[in-house]
């Protein structure tokens, strides 16, 4: 097994991580992410290249474009992809925040033009009697939960983190958690959309589309889009009466989660899981509906996503920087379990009376507990404090590597990853100390590319490199986790996460895929708004998977002969350890 080092939990550096993560959970006020486009022109509208939040896509690449757009009204947003349609000029629809990982948003070649939805933020209508609400397709979580709730409406499920937007959410097939009702996914709970797409000459080289459950053909493919079928506009979704929440996390030891995990989506209607497994722990959260009339004015404000010290930030990555490059697992077990203890001393951001964490349960308003995210929120622009992530700073960075595997699988994955850390046990402190892995219920779906069954959302981060040829410690293990859940199990990868081998073959197991194909063809014939990229994970082009020197170690390929790992840094191609048909970096004496 891989030799590490020890620890001293006693020394000044262990200290000063224990008093800066401290710190970071506390301060208050944030620098707001700037935007995702870049452009060189005078009239900054030129020359332009997008990223997305984290800095960085998982090929490294950049990607370039002509130009960006805002358009403020749909009435532009037609003129625009009218106009690019003439020109026959790829496009690619960009968000104010620009959360997602893979190369959603990159247009092919210079001359490309990104549309960004950030002037597309307005309530358009709401409707308190049919308890329906129309936004534009740039509007954000924290905008939609807001609005809704001044006249006592509610979105039942939703992501956690407040930064997304509603054109990016169905862009991705993004969601919360729930067995119940109609389903976590807020795709689901759209009942009309409009999107504005490439047409001919006849129809003035842009079309509006009006789509509901009228013509579900057309419908269920743009409930999730991947961006390649126009641009969403106007999105109006179905509502309910706000209520309130009574909340309870009870943490258990994980020996029978495998048993637990399906019974528990069903006992409690927003349930979810947090899984240490290195720690041997599961934290169940017990949340339900109850009557409006319960005591309780809690709020959430989850750490993770408040704003932190800059410098502290710089100090905290120096330090895995350090235990990364003294294959210190060790050490990286005791900052996970200072960070679970932190989390738990904090509530995980819960407070029961707005002001603070006094004990489970916790009761509040439905719109106050559903997401966070109060980095985002300070109008002031300077770095001294920032979102965890910012890549303008020395930050955190990371992988997520996110997967559903239906209900009827979902334990056998749970006791072969058991085995893993039986194998390896401090192999999964790294992922501990960002939260372990989130586990959400997820339900299957009408959209072509939605989920297909039942499912249970594995939600992973761990350290990234800034040098893409360096091997994270135990990199092992968490390749072989990839594999797992995404060949041996069958999962679907999270569209908006996710390194490319977890979109390796993936189109093939959505049994309504050469539908949404269709509807592809038909809205964009000349693929305006698809990328060599988008056309690889859909299967109709090769490349996906590109095979170099290092390529395993960024998930840009599984590795076939060791110059696909480190060999020079003693990573070779192996087998997995539990999973047999896995290959996998490791180390030569692990």
């Amino acid at each position: 097994m891989l030799e590490v080092s020890t620890h001293n939990s006693s020394s000044p550096r262990f200290a000063l991580s224990k008093c800066l993560f401290l710190v970071t959970c506390m301060l208050v006020g944030s620098s707001p992410p700037e935007d995702p486009i870049r452009c060189t022109a005078s009239n900054n509208l030129s020359n332009c290249t997008i990223t997305n939040a984290y800095g960085a896509f998982p090929d490294r690449s950049t990607c370039q474009a002509a130009d960006v757009v805002y358009p403020t009204t749909e009435e532009e947003l037609v003129s625009i992809v009218a106009l690019a349609t003439k020109k026959k000029r790829k496009m690619k629809v960009a968000t104010r925040f620009s959360h997602s990982i893979p190369k959603l948003v990159c247009p092919d070649g210079e001359q490309g033009l990104l549309i960004s939805t950030k002037y597309l933020n307005h309530t358009l209508q709401i409707n308190e009697a049919s308890r329906t609400m129309k936004v534009e397709s740039g509007v954000t979580l924290k905008q939609l939960i807001e609005e809704a709730s001044k006249v006592g409406l509610a979105l039942p499920y939703v992501p956690y983190w407040w930064g997304l937007t509603i054109g990016g959410i169905m862009g991705t097939g993004a969601h919360g958690s729930t067995l119940w009702g109609k389903g976590s996914s807020v795709h689901d709970y759209v009942v009309q959309l409009r999107i504005v797409t490439p047409a001919g000459h006849a129809d003035g080289y842009a079309k509006v589309r009006t789509l509901d459950d009228h013509n579900q053909f057309q419908f269920n493919a743009a409930k999730v889009s991947l961006g390649v079928l126009g641009v969403i506009s106007e999105v109006t979704l179905k509502l309910e009466p706000v209520f309130k929440r009574s909340i309870t996390y009870l943490e258990k030891n994980d020996s029978d989660l495998a048993e637990q995990v399906n019974k528990f989506g069903k006992q409690h209607e927003f349930a979810d899981l947090i899984w240490y497994p290195s720690q041997r722990k599961t934290i169940y959260r017990m949340d339900d509906r109850v009557p409006s009339d319960t005591p309780g004015n809690a709020w959430l404000d989850f750490p993770g996503f408040r704003s932190t010290s800059s410098a502290a930030l710089a100090v905290l990555r120096l330090l895995e920087d350090a235990d990364e490059a003294t294959a210190d697992a060790d050490a990286k077990c005791i900052s996970a379990k200072l960070t679970t203890s932190a989390l738990k001393l904090l509530g995980y951001g819960f407070t029961n009376k707005g002001t603070g964490f006094t004990g489970f349960p916790i009761v509040g308003y439905h719109n106050r507990l559903q997401a966070s995210g109060s980095c985002l929120d300070s109008p002031e622009n300077a770095l001294i404090t920032a979102c965890p992530w910012d890549n303008r700073i020395k930050s955190l960075f990371f992988h997520q590597t996110t997967f559903r595997i239906g209900l009827s699988k979902v334990n056998n994955f749970v006791r072969d990853v058991q085995k893993l850390v039986d194998l390896a046990p401090k192999s999964l402190c790294g992922i501990e100390m960002y939260n372990g892995i989130l586990m959400r219920y997820v339900t299957s779906s009408s959209a072509y590319l939605g989920q297909e069954e039942d499912a249970v959302d594995f939600d992973i981060t761990y350290y990234r490199s800034k040098n893409p040829l360096k091997p994270r410690l135990y990199e092992d293990i968490l390749e072989e986790i990839e594999q797992l859940g995404v060949f041996k199990y069958g999962g679907l990868p999270h569209w908006g996460k996710n390194r490319n081998v977890a979109f390796h073959k993936a189109i093939n197991k959505y049994e309504k895929a050469a539908e949404f194909i269709k509807v592809k063809e038909m809205y964009d014939p000349q693929g305006l708004f698809s990328s060599e990229w988008s056309d690889q994970v859909l299967g109709l082009k090769d490349g996906l998977m590109t095979f170099k020197e290092g390529c395993a170690l960024e998930g840009l390929c599984i590795c076939s002969r060791d110059s696909h790992c480190a060999p020079d840094k003693g990573y070779l191609c192996q087998q997995g350890k539990v999973y047999k048909d896995a290959k996998v970096c490791a180390l030569a004496t692990s």
